[in-house]
C-alpha cells in the first residue's frame, strides 16, 4: 500500500486534469476483461498487467525519451500493483480468480 501512495505523490504530471489521474490508475483493471475467455486467459491478461516489470519499463521508456508524461503514467501504473498487493490481491493462478501468488481472496478464503 506504501508503494501506492509513494508513486502517486511522486509521479505527479503537471498539466493532467484530475479525471486523467484516475483513468490512468484504473486502466490496469481493464485485464479483468480476459476472464470472459476464460480462467486460464482471464489469469494471464490481468498478471501481465499487474507485475512490477511492465510499468518499469514504461517508466524507462519515458526518460529515455524524455516524456515526463509517460513517466508518470508507468508511475501511476506502478502504484496501482502496489496498491493491489497492499490490500492482498496478488496474481491470479489458472484455477480461479479468488486464487493468488499470495493466498486465497473472498468471504471463503481461509484465515
Amino acid at each position: 500500500m506504501a508503494l501506492g501512495g509513494v508513486m502517486v505523490a511522486g509521479f505527479a504530471s503537471p498539466g493532467w486534469p484530475w479525471w486523467a489521474w484516475l483513468v490512468v490508475l484504473i486502466v490496469p483493471d481493464l485485464s479483468l476483461a480476459g476472464y470472459l475467455a476464460g480462467k486460464r486467459i482471464g489469469a494471464a491478461t490481468y498478471n501481465a498487467a499487474h507485475i512490477y516489470a511492465l510499468p518499469f519499463l514504461l517508466m524507462m521508456l519515458g526518460v529515455a525519451s524524455g516524456s515526463t508524461a509517460v513517466i508518470s503514467a508507468g508511475g501511476l501504473w506502478l502504484a496501482h500493483v502496489g496498491a493491489d498487493r497492499g490490500i492482498g490481491l496478488g496474481l491470479k493462478l489458472p484455477s480461479g480468480f479468488r486464487d493468488t501468488h499470495l493466498g486465497q481472496i473472498g468471504r471463503n478464503s481461509p484465515d
